[in-house]
């Protein structure tokens, strides 16, 4: 069965999903950025989800780690729980 992992950063607004990507891709360390602005426990550890198999996380994160490009920052991926930021650590 495929398997990935990745991190990821929560926030509440659309707006400031946009201007934290826009921080982690003029070089700005992703894992500080989840541990200073993210509202997901995982914040802690910067974002990091560990490793899961499609169906265990919402289907809107489904949809971006087991199919877009892996090590790069996706998002903002609304879901129900607000506005994330989804880096594909590795798929296999």
């Amino acid at each position: 069965m495929t398997q990935a992992s990745a991190r990821h950063i929560l926030v509440s607004s659309e707006e400031q999903c946009l201007a934290l990507k826009d921080e982690i891709q003029n070089g700005r360390d992703f894992a500080e950025v989840a541990k200073e602005h993210s509202s997901c426990p995982s914040s802690r550890q910067g974002g990091d989800l560990g490793s899961f198999g499609p169906g265990q996380m919402v289907p809107e994160f489904d949809k971006v780690v087991f199919n877009d490009e892996v090590g790069q920052v996706h998002g903002p991926v609304k879901t129900q729980f607000g506005y994330h930021l989804l880096e594909v650590t590795s798929r296999s």
